[in-house]
């Protein structure tokens, strides 16, 4: 499970130190993609398997679903932990998400986000003024 927020800092090869607390649930090999808030995701293999088994699932008949699926699928990259717990992140991955020096690395339970600092500024001033209204939309489903 991946919990809480740290920054880290992406090298010039575009490589970003793993929190080490995140580097063994997470494993040797992942799968780095965007995310749907202008962010990246990064998944342990198993947690992308079994999302991606559900993206393909959808149908091909449905206009929304055929572009989901490009987001999803269409800049993933397969990604190794080097033996610093680094990972490569591919130039159009952080162009899309503006993530240039700093990303703020955050644990979503059974992935990672990665932002750059100030859009999650922004996500999360916005997430700060709507938390009531917020969980009271969701308090149904919880």
């Amino acid at each position: 499970m991946f919990l809480g927020r740290h920054l880290h800092t992406v090298d010039v090869k575009g490589r970003m130190a793993i929190p080490a607390k995140f580097r063994v649930p997470l494993g040797a090999r992942v799968v780095v993609t965007r995310g749907v808030d202008r962010c990246l995701s990064l998944y342990p293999m198993p947690a992308w398997e079994r999302l991606a088994d559900q993206v393909a699932a959808l149908s091909i008949g449905d206009a929304d679903a055929r572009a989901f699926k490009r987001l999803v699928f269409g800049e993933a990259a397969d990604v190794d932990l080097d033996g610093q717990g680094r990972v490569l992140l591919p130039p159009e991955l952080r162009g899309y998400a503006g993530i240039e020096r700093e990303v703020v690395v955050v644990g979503v339970h059974g992935s990672i986000e990665l932002w750059s600092p100030e859009r999650w500024a922004e996500v999360n001033a916005a997430v700060d003024a709507d938390a009531v209204d917020l969980a009271g939309r969701l308090s149904a489903l919880i």
